[in-house]
C-alpha cells in the first residue's frame, strides 16, 4: 500500500510524495490523519531542522493529529479498528532514572513521533500503550489534536503558583501564550496579555479572555508601562514567557514583584546564556520556573480540559488547507498570518 505525505529533506525544504506505508510491528497501529495542526516546533525544524525529531532524511513531518485505527498488530488489545483516537508525540520509557523519579518528561529514552501530515501514520509501541487516547463521542478530530500542544502548557501550569486574583503577565501570545492565558483564567487570575501580531492580540480577547491585552508596539517604555497595570506599581505577581528570546527572559525579571515568579517556557536556542539579576533572585526572593515537554497524565488532563468545553480550542484554528499545502501552512504559521492551520486530507 501507499500513501501521500509530507516528508522533510533539507532546512525549507518539505515536499509532498507518494511513499509505501511502513509494514506495522508488534504493538502498533496504523491511523488514518483525519486532522493535523501546524505548531511552532514544525516551523523552527523546517528553518533548521531538529536534532532529536529529523535524525535522518528523509524524514516524516508533523505531530499534532487525530485519526482513526485503520489497522493493528494482533498485539493490541486496548484499541479496536474503527476507534477514533488521538495520539501524543511522545511516550516516556518508565524505567530510567528520571522515569523512576516520576519526572517523564525528562525521559532518557522517550519515544518520539513524527509524520503526521501524511494520509496515515503508523504508531509505534509504546505510544499505543501509554499516549494514545479514545476520542469522546462528543468532541471533533480537529479539536482532540490539541491535545499535544494544551499537554504541555497543562504541565507548565502545574508548576506555575497562581493563585485567584494573581496579576499574570504573558509574554508572547501564540497558540501556546495564549492557552497559558486562558487556563490562567480558568484558575482565576487578572491577565495581561502582551504581543505584536494584531491576530494574536485580537484573538488574546477572543479566545483566553485577557483582562488587558498590551500592544508592545505601542509603548516606548514597557516595563514601566505594565508595572503601571499592577497593584501599587509593584509588579506582575506572574509572569510567563512564552518567546524564547534571551532579552525577552532577562527583562521578566523587571516586571515581576517581590517574591514573584517567573515561569521561563519559551525555549532559547542552544548555547544561550543570560545575565540575571542575582540580587532580584536572592533578596527580593523572585522564584524561577522552567518545564519541558509533557507527561502521559497531562496528556490525559488535556483531552478532558478539552472535551468538556472549558477550552473552546477551535477558536485558535484559523484557516483550513489541504494536507498537500503543507509547505505553504508552515510558512504562513512563520510569518504570523495565522494561529493555527489545520491540515486535512
Amino acid at each position: 500500500m501507499k500513501m501521500k505525505a509530507v516528508r522533510y529533506y533539507a532546512p525549507n525544504d518539505i515536499r509532498y510524495e507518494e511513499i509505501k506505508i511502513p509494514e506495522l510491528q508488534e504493538g502498533e497501529i496504523l491511523v488514518q490523519v483525519k486532522a493535523a495542526l501546524t505548531c511552532g516546533t514544525d516551523v523552527k525544524t523546517f528553518r533548521r531542522g531538529h536534532p532529536v525529531l529529523i535524525k535522518k532524511t528523509p524524514s516524516g513531518f508533523g505531530h499534532e493529529f487525530s485519526g482513526v485505527v485503520v489497522q493493528k498488530d494482533d498485539a493490541v488489545k486496548n484499541l479496536n479498528i474503527g476507534d477514533r483516537v488521538v495520539c501524543a508525540n511522545s511516550a516516556p520509557c518508565g524505567e530510567c532514572f528520571h522515569c523512576k523519579k516520576n519526572e517523564f518528561e525528562l525521559c532518557e529514552n522517550l519515544d518520539l513521533l513524527n509524520g503526521a501530515y501524511a494520509q496515515y501514520i503508523v504508531v509505534p509501541k509504546r505510544i499505543v500503550e501509554k499516549n494514545t487516547l479514545i476520542i469522546p463521542d462528543n468532541l471533533d478530530f480537529a479539536s482532540a489534536a490539541f491535545s499535544e500542544p494544551l499537554a504541555n502548557v497543562v504541565h507548565g501550569m502545574a508548576k506555575t503558583p497562581i493563585q485567584k486574583g494573581d496579576t499574570v503577565g504573558i509574554v508572547g501570545i501564540g497558540p501556546i501564550g495564549l492557552m497559558f492565558a486562558k487556563l490562567a483564567k480558568l484558575k482565576g487570575a487578572r491577565v495581561i496579555a502582551m504581543g505584536r501580531n494584531p491576530l494574536k492580540l485580537k484573538m488574546a480577547q477572543e479566545f483566553a479572555g485577557a483582562d488587558i491585552i498590551v500592544d508592545l508596539k505601542k509603548h516606548e517604555n514597557i516595563e514601566e508601562f505594565i508595572l503601571s497595570l499592577t497593584e501599587e506599581n509593584r509588579g506582575l505577581d506572574v509572569a510567563i514567557e512564552c518567546v524564547g528570546l534571551p532579552e525577552i527572559w532577562e527583562q521578566m525579571f523587571r516586571l515581576v514583584r517581590k517574591g514573584g515568579s517567573i515561569h521561563f517556557f519559551g525555549g532559547c536556542a542552544s548555547g544561550t546564556s543570560v545575565n540575571l539579576d542575582t540580587r532580584r533572585l536572592h533578596y527580593d526572593e523572585v522564584n524561577i520556573i522552567s518545564s519541558f515537554h509533557h507527561t502521559p497524565k497531562y496528556f490525559r488532563e488535556a483531552l478532558d480540559l478539552i472535551s468538556s468545553g472549558k477550552m473552546d480550542i477551535q477558536k485558535l484554528i484559523t484557516k483550513k488547507m489541504d494536507m498537500k499545502y503543507a509547505k505553504r501552512a508552515i510558512e504562513m504559521h512563520r510569518d504570523g498570518e495565522v494561529i493555527k492551520i489545520l491540515l486535512e486530507n
